[in-house]
C-alpha cells in the first residue's frame, strides 16, 4: 500500500472514531514506520475534509507543552494542531460527557491575533507586536486513541487530541496581565482539581506561541489576523469522568465556564 492511501485510510478511521464517539487502536501499530510528518499529512487531510463539508480553519493550537501533561499522557515533545469553529462551545451551555470518548479539560491563556504570524524565525517581539488581546479558555482534550495510548505521531494525526474548545469573554491586553507567573485553577462544582502556573507553558505562553509559529513553518502554515492560538495547558489535565460545573480560573484574566451532564 502507498503512503498516500496510508495517509487517506488512516484519517478516515480517526473522523469516524471522532463522529461515533468510539477509539480505535493506535495507527503505529500497524504502521510503526509513521512519523510526525506524515502524522501531519493525515491530520490536514482530516481538516480538509472538514472544511470542505461546512467547517473552517479559526486558529491553531498546541499541546502537551508543561511537563505535568507530558509526564500525564508518556508524550516527551509537543503536540500541535488546526482549531476548526465546530470545535468551539459557547461559555455557560451544556455539554454532554457522552459527545466524546475519554475527555480530559485543560485550562488555557487563548490569544487572539490583530496581526498575522508566519515563521521560521518568529520571536517573542513578533508574536507581542501581532497579538491583539488574550481571553481565559478552556480545551476539552478527547483523543481517538484507546485508552490515550498515544505517542507523538498518533497525537499529532489526531489534530493534537482536540475534542472541543470554550473561550471566555474577557479579554485584557498583554500589558495587563502577568504572563510569566500567571497562577490558573479548574475547579468542578467548586471542587478545585488542579492548579498551575502560565510559567509551565515553556516558561511564558508567548514563548510557546512562536515556538508553534516557527514549527508550521515547513508546512507552510501563516497565523492569520483574527487567528485564536492555544499555546498549550499550564496544568495537569482534569478527567471529565462526571457530570457538573466546570470552571476555570486565572489571576487577572478571569474566568470560564460551562456545565457537563
Amino acid at each position: 500500500m502507498d503512503t498516500e492511501t496510508q495517509v487517506q485510510q488512516a484519517a478516515f478511521t480517526l473522523a469516524q472514531a471522532r463522529r461515533s464517539a468510539s477509539a480505535t487502536s493506535p495507527l503505529v501499530e500497524e504502521w510503526p514506520e509513521l512519523d510526525a510528518d506524515t502524522a501531519f499529512r493525515i491530520q490536514q487531510h482530516d481538516v480538509a475534509a472538514r472544511v470542505a463539508a461546512g467547517d473552517r480553519v479559526v486558529g491553531f493550537k498546541l499541546g502537551n507543552i508543561a511537563k505535568a501533561m507530558q509526564n500525564a499522557f508518556g508524550l516527551d515533545q509537543p503536540d500541535y494542531g488546526h482549531l476548526l469553529a465546530g470545535t468551539f462551545v459557547y461559555e455557560g451551555l451544556t455539554v454532554d460527557r457522552k459527545d466524546y470518548i475519554h475527555p480530559f479539560v485543560e485550562l488555557e491563556p487563548a490569544f487572539v491575533l490583530r496581526a498575522g504570524l508566519q515563521g521560521p524565525n518568529l520571536t517573542v517581539a513578533d508574536v507581542i507586536s501581532a497579538t491583539d488581546y488574550v481571553l481565559p479558555a478552556i480545551e476539552i482534550i478527547d483523543s481517538r486513541i484507546t485508552d490515550w495510548r498515544i505517542g507523538l505521531p498518533d497525537t499529532i494525526a489526531d489534530n493534537g487530541s482536540t475534542g472541543s474548545v470554550v473561550l471566555g469573554a474577557a479579554p485584557r491586553r498583554l500589558d495587563a496581565l502577568n504572563l510569566q507567573d500567571m497562577h490558573g485553577e479548574v475547579a468542578i462544582d467548586g471542587e478545585v482539581l488542579s492548579t498551575g502556573s502560565t510559567s509551565a507553558i515553556l516558561g511564558n505562553p508567548v514563548a510557546a506561541i512562536a515556538w508553534l509559529g516557527n514549527r508550521l513553518a515547513p508546512y507552510g502554515i501563516r497565523f492569520r489576523p483574527g487567528d485564536v492560538i492555544m499555546p498549550g495547558s499550564c496544568l495537569r489535565a482534569v478527567p471529565l469522568d462526571r457530570p457538573g460545573a466546570v470552571e476555570g480560573r486565572f489571576d487577572g484574566l478571569g474566568t470560564v465556564r460551562f456545565d457537563v451532564v
